[in-house]
């Protein structure tokens, strides 16, 4: 099910337009958090606080507070900023909702601190207070929850940048709304289903597309050699790697043709440009001949830095017939925005919007919560994977996961959700079995994403 992500702007608008709806929303949310409230109660004969901000979130707290009352449960709504004394099984934050335009601080400052030194389960009502929905930004203090419900739809800050070290295991009930227009999501699987087929038996390496990957400058070999293998081992039918500082083989992948920059690119039906590219002469002339390639073009790393300094350049990736896809992390972005990577960490979804639109480009923001954007405004957050994807080379794995798809036939939006997706499950799954977080080398993600993307197609078949 494809859960819709919603800024406080198109909120305000839902909220309005259902108005008059029976029963009212406030009380259909206020249930709601009831029902999942009774079921993080371990003791029936525990104490709730409650606690009730002056706005529509205090009003889902009342609410939710006389609903448990009604089921024999002991609730204590507290007044204003002040918490009454006593132990209690369940605190619910229904403080500040998705309105709070300002840093919490004085008494309600004090107030959230309390709640954080809590030991039991925290459940948050829409977002934690003084976290920002749109963007994951804390408001000078935010509270962190076990648990946050999310009323009509998700919200965005619940799923980048600070919101997942903030919200805990999140709940989205849609409030009986049924909403058929939304350009966010979450992203899931469904977003690439189809393209999840079992292979011909009569097929061949040609089927497959040829892959470059161009980089590896001198001390660099190692990115554009991570991504050439994880695009060998994720299907594409054949990797050719343009190094700029010359091997005769990978003894680790010999499968690998290693070849200059423009013959590999000579042989693309696909290329991934910048893992390990460095800012020579010789990689700039790379961008300049790929930047009116006819083939599919993912650009990372070093290319999109080369990119952002020649602003010539970068016009021509906009009036590319063929897809880009672009995959900076936020300090990249910021160059190719001419920002900050400040400006682009306070708003992920504006920030990587910006870039589908300049670029006419598909878009993967890395960091907390991916966000890919599309050239149509299309976006989606990806909520899987885990800091263990913080270690050097993770980015170029994912590269060359996206380049494979692509090289396969993948339409260019469903080849970045798709390796996005499975780069993170490919973290979840290491860190499952006891490898990581902690220590997860980037060259681990590849057999491990194979396997899942198979058992992914033979699930479907």
């Amino acid at each position: 099910m494809t859960i819709p992500l919603l800024r406080s702007a198109e909120l305000r608008d839902i909220e309005t337009r259902h108005g008059s709806v029976v029963p009212p929303l406030m009380e259909r949310a206020g249930r709601a958090a009831a029902e999942l409230a009774l079921r993080l109660l371990k003791n029936r004969r525990a104490r709730v606080l409650a606690l009730a901000g002056p706005g529509n979130n205090g009003g889902d707290a009342i609410v939710m507070a006389h609903v448990l009352k009604q089921q024999g449960i002991d609730v204590v709504v507290g007044p204003g900023g002040k918490v009454p004394k006593g132990d209690y099984g369940l605190v619910v934050d229904g403080l500040f909702g998705i309105g709070l335009g300002r840093p919490i601080s004085g008494p309600y400052a004090d107030l959230i601190e309390r709640i954080n030194a809590f030991e039991g389960p925290v459940l948050a009502l829409d977002i934690p207070s003084g976290l920002d929905g749109d963007t994951g930004r804390v408001l000078g203090v935010a509270v962190r929850a076990t648990h946050t419900i999310s009323f009509i739809g998700g919200k965005p800050g619940l799923y980048t940048l600070e919101g997942p070290d903030h919200c805990g295991e999140v709940s989205v009930v849609d409030l009986g709304l049924r909403l058929d227009k939304f350009s966010g999501a979450l992203l899931a699987v469904d977003d690439f289903r189809d393209c999840l087929k079992p292979r011909l038996r009569n097929s061949h390496k040609g089927s497959y597309g040829s892959l470059a990957v161009i980089g590896g400058t001198a001390g660099m070999t190692g990115a554009a050699l991570l991504a050439a293998r994880a695009g060998l081992q994720l299907g594409a039918g054949r990797v050719f790697v343009g190094l700029l500082q010359p091997l005769v083989v990978d003894p680790l992948q010999p499968e690998l043709m290693l070849r200059s920059a423009d013959n590999a690119l000579d042989h693309a039906t696909v290329a991934v440009v910048g893992p390990g590219l460095g800012a020579s002469d010789a990689a700039l002339a790379i961008v300049r001949r790929i930047a009116s390639a006819d083939f599919p073009l993912l650009l990372d790393a070093d290319a999109l830095n080369l990119f952002a300094a020649h602003p010539v350049l970068a016009a021509l990736i906009a009036r590319r017939a063929a897809p880009t896809l672009l995959t900076p992390h936020p300090a990249e972005a910021a160059r190719l925005l001419a920002s900050t990577t400040e400006a682009v960490q306070a708003d992920r979804v504006g920030a990587a919007l910006k870039l589908a639109q300049r670029f006419k480009a598909h878009v993967a923001l890395k960091g907390c919560g991916t966000v890919i954007a599309h050239p149509d405004g299309r976006w989606r957050i990806n909520a899987n994977g885990n800091p263990g994807l913080a270690s050097g080379g993770t980015g170029d794995v994912l590269s060359g996961f996206i380049g494979a798809l692509l090289a396969q036939g993948w339409p260019a939006d469903a080849a970045l959700s798709g390796a996005v997706h499975l780069h993170g499950a490919a973290a979840d799954a290491l860190a499952a079995s006891g490898v990581g977080p902690v220590g997860i080398a980037a060259g681990e993600l590849i057999p491990v994403a194979r396997t899942l993307l198979n058992s992914w197609i033979a699930d479907l078949a």
